[in-house]
């Protein structure tokens, strides 16, 4: 899961694994696998970045 926030400033999380197509256009608009668009603020660049960010910590192995 990845917070992002929308173009009102409205924090929210979405499911990184729902994510379909990232555009910019120039807003970043995020497709999901449903169809449902949400555009946010974050350039398309920061989006891929959370997304990595997030698989590391999720699969980073124990200590």
């Amino acid at each position: 899961m990845i917070n992002v926030t929308k173009m009102n400033n409205v924090n929210i999380t979405i499911n990184d694994d729902l994510i379909e197509v990232i555009e910019e256009t120039p807003d970043t608009v995020i497709t999901l696998t449903t169809g449902k668009k949400l555009i946010v603020k974050e350039s398309r660049e920061e989006v891929i970045d959370l997304v990595k960010k997030y698989k590391r910590e999720l699969f980073r192995p124990e200590n």
